[in-house]
């Protein structure tokens, strides 16, 4: 089963993020608390939203989080997925079919032309996984990212 997460799942979704993490090899990087996810989905102004997977006996088994972004060429919104993970045990289950099937309903219910995400260029199973739904690769476009000193750097006034 899929659904909206809600403000009792935080506890669950942050353990996830960090199993996700510690899978990328970079669990020393994880920053954010249960606090920051719980302003982040459900504070005064969400940035962002997450759904849940549960198995058949209601265990919280993945999640996806994802947040609007907007394609100026299109004109419209799309969903950026920043994260989906299910947990390795529930993996072969439907589960991180399902979390992608509610974005893609989400996105033609609404409007919206694009469900985009970066995955691990040695991630090979998730690499399968996305292409067997008919998931292509942007071989064309780079990511760039500034964080830390580099931002703190070009912020200042």
């Amino acid at each position: 089963m899929i659904r909206a997460a809600v403000p009792a799942d935080v506890p669950v979704i942050h353990a996830m993020i960090r199993d996700l993490a510690e899978y990328e090899k970079a669990l020393h990087e994880v920053r954010a608390t249960e606090e920051h996810l719980r302003e982040a989905l459900f504070g005064e102004r969400p940035a962002a939203y997450a759904h849940i997977a549960q198995d058949e006996s209601g265990e919280l088994v993945g999640f996806a989080l994802w947040f609007l972004n907007f394609s100026t060429w299109r004109g419209v919104h799309g969903i950026y997925l920043e994260d989906l993970y299910v947990r390795p045990e529930a993996r072969g289950g439907g589960h991180g079919k399902a979390l992608l099937r509610e974005l893609a309903r989400i996105c033609v219910e609404r409007g919206y032309e694009r469900l985009e995400w970066s995955v691990l260029d040695w991630n090979t199973p998730s690499i399968n996984f996305y292409k067997s739904l008919g998931a292509r690769p942007q071989d064309e476009w780079t990511v760039y990212r500034l964080t830390d000193e580099a931002l703190a750097e070009l912020g200042r006034p």
